[in-house]
Parts: C-alpha cells; sequence; structure tokens
C-alpha cells in the first residue's frame, strides 16, 4: 500500500503496523468522515488510520495488529452515537464496521434474526415485517442508526415502554475481542442460563470490551391492532403529571412519548405542522393488541384531568402522522444550530419534577433546552441548541450538561437511560456508581481488555 505525503505525516510509527491491513485507509477525508458521531463533540485531531471491515476476518486482523502493537482502537458503526462514544483523536485507528451489514438469516418459526453488526434498525424490522414480525428496540433514529451501535449503547427506542430495551431483544452474540480472540456469548433458544451472562454485560459495554461482529436478536409478532392518541397540555409539567398517571392506573401503552413547547415550536417550522398551536406540550400514546382500544380508553380516562386537548387518531395515516412528528423533533433541531442530546432517566412519578427543573436550568445557565421524552420508562431527552460556533463541552452548554446530571442524582435518577456515557458524561460516573463498583468495573475491563486498547477514555 502506498501512502501519500500527508498521510504519513498524521501517523505515528505504530500505526504503520496496518499498512499491512487489506482495509485500512490513510485518506484525510476518511479519517476525517470517521473522526466523530452525532453528538456534536468535535475532537481536536484525527485518528491515524479507518479500518473499513467487510467481515469477521477483517476484524479479527485489526485487533491482532492493535494488540501487538498497543495501538488504541476505535470501534464504530453508523456514527449516530450521541455521547462522543466513536469519537476518534490522532493516535488511534478507527474500526468501522458498518460494511459488514448482512442479513445473515431469519426464523420465522423461532423468530430470530441473525445479523452483521452494521444493519441498520430499520433494515432489520423491513425484513422482519415480510414474516409478519418485527424487531422491538426502535430510536428515534431507526432510519439511519445501525444494531452494532444500539448494542453499543444498550439503545432503547418507542417501543421500550412495552417491549424493553436492546438487551430485552439481544439473545446471542458473536465477539471479537482485544487480543483478536472470538467469543460467542447467550444462545440462540429463549432461555438459557448456563454460566455468567456475558451476553448482558458486552450490551451497552460501548466498544470498550470487544467489537461485535454478529448479534442473534429476538423478533415478535407484528400486533394485530393499534390504536393512537394524541394529548395537548397546558404547560410541560401538567403532560408529566398525565404520564405519571398512566402508570399509576398500571396501563401498558406500547409507545407513550412526550415532547415540549419549544420542541413542538421546532418541529412546526420544520415540517408546517401546527402542533403547538394546540397547546404547550404534546403527549402521544399508542396501544396494541386484541384489547388495544379498551386500553386507549382507559388511557384516555387517566390523563382527562390534565389535558386541554384529546385527540384519537382516526385511521392508520393520521397515526404515523402523530408518530413522525416525535421522530422529527431531532431533525427539526438541527436546523436550529448544533444538538447536543441529553439522556436522563428518573422515576416515572417524578416526570413533572424533571421538567420543572430542566426550565430552572435553562434559565439559570443561558443554555436553550428543548425536552422530549420516553415518558413511559422516565427517559429524557432535555437538546441543548447552541450556534454552530459555540462549544458544547464548555460554558452554558457545559454547565446545563452538569446541573441535568445532578438533577436526574437528586430526583433518585440516572445519568444516561440509553445513550451511554461516551466522552460527554464520563465525569460523572463515579458521583453515580460510587468507588467500589467503578474498581470492578475497571477491573472486569482489565481482565477482557488488559492493554486498555479499546475504545479508551470512554464509558468508566
Amino acid at each position: 500500500m502506498t501512502l501519500n505525503i500527508e498521510a504519513a505525516d498524521a501517523m505515528n510509527t505504530d500505526t504503520r503496523a496496518f499498512t499491512a491491513h487489506p482495509r485500512a485507509s490513510f485518506d484525510a477525508a476518511a479519517r476525517t468522515a470517521a473522526a466523530t458521531d452525532r453528538s456534536g463533540y468535535e475532537p481536536p485531531t484525527l485518528p491515524d488510520a479507518v479500518v473499513h471491515a467487510e467481515s469477521v476476518e477483517d476484524v479479527v486482523q485489526a485487533l491482532r495488529l492493535a494488540h501487538e502493537h498497543r495501538l488504541p482502537v476505535v470501534p464504530r458503526g453508523a456514527g449516530t452515537g450521541l455521547a462522543g462514544g466513536s469519537s476518534a483523536h490522532a493516535g488511534e485507528v478507527v474500526l468501522d464496521v458498518s460494511r459488514m451489514n448482512r442479513i445473515l438469516s431469519i426464523d420465522p418459526v423461532e423468530m430470530v434474526a441473525v445479523v452483521e453488526p452494521g444493519v441498520l434498525n430499520a433494515e432489520v424490522n423491513a425484513a422482519a415485517a415480510e414474516h409478519g414480525l418485527f424487531y422491538a428496540p426502535d430510536p428515534a433514529s431507526t432510519a439511519i442508526c445501525s444494531i452494532g451501535g444500539n448494542i453499543a449503547t444498550n439503545a432503547g427506542g418507542m417501543w421500550c415502554a412495552k417491549y424493553g430495551v436492546t438487551r430485552e431483544s439481544v439473545l446471542g452474540l458473536k465477539v471479537v475481542l482485544a487480543d483478536g480472540r472470538v467469543l460467542r456469548t447467550g444462545r440462540s433458544t429463549i432461555k438459557g442460563v448456563t454460566g455468567y451472562d456475558l451476553n448482558a454485560l458486552f450490551i451497552g459495554s460501548e466498544g470498550t470490551l470487544g467489537v461485535v461482529v454478529e448479534a442473534t436478536l429476538r423478533l415478535r409478532p407484528r400486533p394485530v391492532r393499534t390504536e393512537t392518541l394524541a394529548a395537548y397540555f397546558p404547560d410541560v409539567e401538567a403532560a408529566g403529571r398525565a404520564a405519571s398517571a398512566i402508570t399509576a392506573a398500571r396501563i401498558q401503552p406500547s409507545i407513550l412519548e412526550l415532547m415540549d413547547g419549544p420542541t413542538l415550536d421546532a418541529v412546526d417550522r420544520a415540517e408546517g405542522t401546527r402542533h403547538r398551536e394546540l397547546g404547550g406540550a404534546f403527549l402521544l400514546a399508542q396501544t396494541d393488541g386484541f384489547g388495544a382500544h379498551l386500553e386507549l380508553d382507559a388511557i384516555g380516562d387517566a390523563i382527562a384531568p390534565f389535558a386541554s386537548n384529546v385527540h384519537r387518531a382516526a385511521d392508520a395515516a393520521e397515526a404515523e402522522a402523530l408518530v413522525k412528528a416525535r421522530r422529527d423533533a431531532i431533525p427539526s433541531l438541527e436546523k436550529l444550530g448544533r444538538v447536543s442530546i441529553g439522556d436522563i432517566a428518573v422515576p416515572r412519578n417524578r416526570l413533572a419534577e424533571a421538567f420543572t427543573g430542566l426550565e430552572e436550568i435553562g434559565a439559570r445557565t443561558g443554555a436553550r433546552i428543548f425536552s422530549v421524552a420516553h415518558a413511559a420508562d422516565g427517559n429524557l431527552h432535555p437538546m441543548i441548541v447552541v450556534d454552530p460556533d459555540e462549544s458544547i463541552t464548555a460554558g452554558p452548554a457545559k454547565a446545563a450538561l452538569a446541573d441535568m446530571f445532578h438533577l436526574a442524582q437528586r430526583l433518585g435518577g440516572t445519568l444516561t437511560g440509553e445513550h451511554g456515557v461516551g466522552i460527554l458524561k464520563r465525569e460523572w460516573v463515579g458521583e453515580e456508581l460510587g468507588e467500589t463498583s467503578v474498581s470492578l468495573q475497571h477491573a472486569i475491563k482489565a481482565t477482557l481488555d488488559p492493554s486498555a486498547i479499546l475504545n479508551p477514555g470512554k464509558a468508566i
């Protein structure tokens, strides 16, 4: 492989070992494209190289080279992460698995799919739909995020209200460890308890313990019926109380999503809709199954004391338009500036307090905060929008991010519900986990990655 002068200058001596890898690129454009994710974090330097893996053997060879030469490796999928987890710097090599994007098999009887990590979430669902099935974890970025990235952060999404997050839908994994060994975790059966649950350990580990190269996913039957309701409220605190009332009533919606007034404004401006005219906050509820209409009746009764306007979708097209409004939140905000997406979670009966606290943080720090939430599980996404030339890691944005974590902590919640820690939240991990837990997690990391080459500086 012949290197151009610019690329050669960018590499340290050890990185030259990757000239032996057939999928390695040292081109400046390739390194720039792989340098960061969708978090808004901008690394000060570029990675030394990018390996565009197309097979398990490509990943094995990359990690063997990295292990031999003690070179840091940053695993990367679709690059849609929101915590800086796949951002890379000088001295690091990006291991991009987005070209490993095949659906290897679907068993419609066992309701299982085997896929490579670069397959997009929406592609799995499209393939499953041909058999009357679906894959439950569905982040708002379903059209652009990959299964490997979903596994790395234990992603959730709208349907997690009823069906759980990624961990509940991944039965088994094939993982390449830091030294190039290949490990299989989990199983292909629905039940199994042989040995420690290494499968769960890798899910949510943000690429710090191994690189996922194959996943066995649990599929579910598509619901025979869905019913959808949109409710509008005077303010976001009232919407939060309504969402908590649904939980208290022991109702299990398949979707329960909340957007505040500023977010509705942004969506209306971007999409030409008129949601903001109907209220200061929006709650989207969907039920499924044979009794979907009865469950939606119960939701309507639970939120009636809080809502100023309740509308039931007349047909599937109207229901899809309401769901689309929620999915449009982040793209709409990205038209206003650079977006840093928060990811706190609180007990479900404290949602209203969390929204009140976020409004206070915005007023105190001067940060522009727009909030949405997976209301059924208490997972809020407060989004800070800054001008393109402003930093999200300093000034008002950084102060607001710290205050958000401490707000969640005071309410009995957590720093991250589904986006991961990455770079952006790492300094607060010790406060949440405590010294004993952090030291134990460092020991686990040292066992699986003794040279500390996998995604260093991330997660823990």
